[in-house]
């Protein structure tokens, strides 16, 4: 029996009733925050198809900050929840204190190149004027959520990586329903408020982040005892970590920082493609993103879990998880397309699109559901299990060989010279997920993807092994 059949169904009760307990409040609060997403384009939306053009191609550029958070992130909480198995508080936050700093290092670039040149922006995806005006006044009422956006994200992933992920979700719900309030009074000028139109859908994202901020770092600073991390330590020395930390981290930041720039490539074809062409996919980026939100629980799941079963210097249990985590994956991508069909006619309908336009959704929902079937699968691995394994040096070639070789040459390909249907389009620029899903297979079978982190691991791992073998003899 191969391994993956072997595996895929383990028979460990309490890893499932872990890995559950992890990944549905996380799976929760992206739905949340998805959700969020949602409102914001149905109720721009109803300002018409430019606005709604121009608030997607506005956060596609905000989206490139938001990746590199994520990379941020995640490469810190594989060391988090690493020293967390090991019972190191220290090394944790010094851990935190090198991924603040570059935080607000990378959130001021963005800050100032927003604020400078937003109309320079906005001509990279598009280049109908009215498109470009509408952009340029939403970027310039989100300079500041930058550092909201980068410090609250980033303290998320890492209280999720200590089992902390209760408060984040908590309010994630209180987010909510502070931006869709926001939006519907400063957006349409309810409440004696003037009409705002998409610098409105800013201000009720910057005063929903501010929310966040204050939540979610307020708890991380005076009350989680597992990190321990206080204001004073943002000041902290971490020389001692930060070569251990940039071979970590700095190859998921690099890697989630080129996959940014190629998804924004895949967004400047689609913003040559015409302006209904844009309206339509901002329509179905948000309901992809709704029936991935399981995936997202779960990927950030399979890294809490790896990390620390590693860090308890166990390989053979961690190997034995990644093919669970794989197994996951592919049935969560099933659920996903299923979700996706059942609700893209009626997700389609509640928003105010022309018949063309309409069309060109339903056909990108087609395409949408055959992919994310792929997506779910290698997520789970590559953001999940092999990023908790420390394979964060190949993950980087991985994610974007793939991306810059096949995706984007196929997809403009598609879309300019053969001028494909938007179906074909659409999936020749994701077909990087079903190649990487492939990928995935081979090297979890392989176990060159589990990495050693510290050098106090190494008799850890050797007594494990050495019991391994005593036990098979």
């Amino acid at each position: 029996m191969v391994p993956f059949l072997k595996y895929v169904f383990i028979k460990d009760k309490n890893f499932y009733r872990s890995v559950a307990l992890l990944a549905v409040p996380i799976a929760v609060q992206s739905m949340i925050t998805v959700g969020v997403n949602m409102m914001d384009t149905i109720m721009v939306g109803r300002l018409g198809e430019t606005e709604l053009s121009a608030v997607s191609l506005a956060n596609t550029f905000i989206n490139i900050y938001h990746i590199l958070c994520m990379g941020l992130s995640m490469g810190a909480s594989v060391l988090v929840a690493r020293f967390n198995g090991m019972k190191d508080q220290v090394d944790m936050q010094k851990s935190v204190a090198i991924m603040y700093r570059l935080t607000v290092l990378i959130a001021s670039l963005f800050c100032i190149i927003t604020l400078a040149a937003p109309e320079a922006i906005m001509h990279i995806y598009s280049r109908e004027t009215a498109i470009i005006e509408r952009g340029v006044e939403y970027l310039r009422w989100s300079a500041v959520t930058y550092y909201l956006l980068g410090l609250s994200l980033t303290t998320t992933i890492i209280l999720r990586a200590v089992g902390k992920q209760k408060v984040p979700l908590y309010t994630s719900f209180g987010a909510f329903f502070i931006n869709v309030g926001a939006n519907n009074i400063f957006i349409f000028g309810h409440l004696g408020m003037p009409r705002m139109g998409v610098a409105g859908a800013a201000l009720g994202t910057l005063i929903a982040r501010l929310f966040e901020f204050t939540m979610i770092c307020g708890f991380l600073f005076f009350k989680d005892d597992v990190i321990g991390f206080r204001t004073g330590n943002l000041f902290m020395k971490t020389g001692d970590l930060l070569k251990e930390y940039i071979r970590i981290s700095i190859p998921v930041l690099v890697s989630d920082g080129i996959l940014a720039l190629g998804n924004n490539s895949v967004a400047m074809i689609i913003g040559r493609i015409g302006g209904e062409f844009v309206a339509a996919n901002a329509v179905t980026a948000v309901t992809q993103q709704m029936s991935s939100v399981l995936t997202q629980g779960f990927s950030q799941a399979g890294t809490m879990i790896t990390g620390k079963t590693l860090g308890e210097g166990d390989r053979g249990k961690a190997q034995e998880q990644g093919y669970a985590f794989l197994g996951i994956g592919f049935l969560l991508g099933l659920l996903s397309a299923a979700v996706i069909l059942v609700i893209s006619t009626p997700v389609i309908r509640s928003y105010h699109l022309s018949e063309h336009t309409a069309g060109i959704a339903r056909q990108l929902m087609d395409a949408i559901a055959i992919i994310v079937l792929f997506q779910s699968t290698n997520s789970i691995m590559t953001k999940g299990v092999l990023r908790g394994g420390g394979d964060t040096k190949v993950l980087m070639a991985a994610d974007n060989v793939f991306l810059w070789i096949a995706s984007l040459p196929l997809g403009i390909l598609a879309a300019f010279v053969l001028r494909l249907p938007a179906f074909w389009i659409y999936f020749y620029l994701k077909i990087d997920q079903v190649l990487k899903s492939i990928w995935c297979v081979y090297r979890l079978r392989s176990g060159k993807w589990i990495k050693k982190i510290k050098g106090s691991q190494k008799d850890t791992w050797e007594i494990k092994e050495r019991d391994e073998r005593i036990h098979m003899v």
